[in-house]
């Protein structure tokens, strides 16, 4: 009976788990250093009441062709549904449709771990793989090591190269929620800058551009430090074996592009890959 790890719930490493349902002879188990599931596509909360939520990464996803299926079967759970809602200053393609989650985008991610059926535990900040015996020990920053037959690593990459050990290295009384988008310009130029600094900055300019805004209850500026692949890994192979015997392989929109479809490809890549070697 097999045990494999997937590291990541996010969209990648939650279809990724769900395609593997079925597939794996044994236990599939998903972990995520976060308190939830979704990467950047989480769903934030407002400190001053759960039903006040914003998407602060991807808002909507847009189809490709090919890719019915998955969007289908979202549709039709009311996952997602269709974007009326006008997007200033976006070039719509022919025939396109996007679509937004009524729940949060990270109900998306949610739903695919669900249908995985995996043991899906949060706040597992792993910090070594080692090779131990013909199987992975992963050793996290509390609580004990645990062995696997296959690791699925799904985290971005700059954060699969950070590990050690044997890797080479609606109601009317919740006001409305406002997300500001920065350019990926600007998110790279102030990342190590001081927050508070930060989102003065956004807030000056926000007011500039609408100065009738009323003052917010609450502000949560959210810094994404692996927000978009700005180069991803040559040819897009969709995944990478980082040792055969036992699996080590990762993911993500790193090994494809920095989207929805991405992610998927991604996910349909790494469930192949594993099965063929079960």
């Amino acid at each position: 009976m097999a045990r494999v790890l997937v590291l990541g719930a996010g969209l990648t490493g939650g279809a990724c788990a769900a395609l593997l349902r079925g597939a794996v002879c044994g236990r599939v188990v998903v972990w995520d250093k976060a308190r939830g599931a979704g990467g950047r596509m989480s769903t934030s909360r407002s400190a001053r009441g759960a039903a006040c939520s914003a998407d602060l990464g991807a808002q909507y996803v847009s189809p490709r062709a090919g890719r019915g299926s998955f969007f289908d079967e979202l549709l039709s759970h009311g996952i997602l549904k269709p974007l009326t809602a006008p997007i200033e200053g976006m070039v719509e393609k022919e025939d396109s449709c996007n679509y937004m989650a009524p729940q949060g985008i990270s109900a998306v991610v949610k739903y695919y771990l669900k249908q995985s059926g995996a043991d899906v535990f949060y706040e597992y900040h792993v910090t070594h793989i080692s090779l131990r015996d013909g199987k992975w020990e992963i050793s996290r920053k509390t609580g004990p090591p645990e062995f696997f037959d296959v690791v699925i690593l799904t985290i971005p990459v700059p954060q699969i190269l950070q590990l050690q050990g044997d890797i080479v290295n609606k109601s009317p009384e919740i006001g409305p929620s406002v997300v500001v988008h920065t350019t990926v310009t600007f998110g790279s130029e102030h990342l190590d800058s001081d927050p508070a600094e930060v989102q003065q900055l956004i807030l000056s300019h926000l007011e500039s551009i609408m100065p009738s805004l009323p003052k917010p209850a609450s502000v949560k500026c959210q810094k994404w430090r692996y927000s978009q692949v700005t180069k991803s890994v040559p040819n897009c192979p969709g995944h990478m074996i980082l040792h055969t015997q036992p699996l080590l392989i990762c993911g993500g929109d790193g090994f494809t592009c920095s989207n929805f479809d991405g992610c998927i490809d991604s996910a349909m890549s790494l469930a192949e890959a594993v099965k063929s070697h079960l």
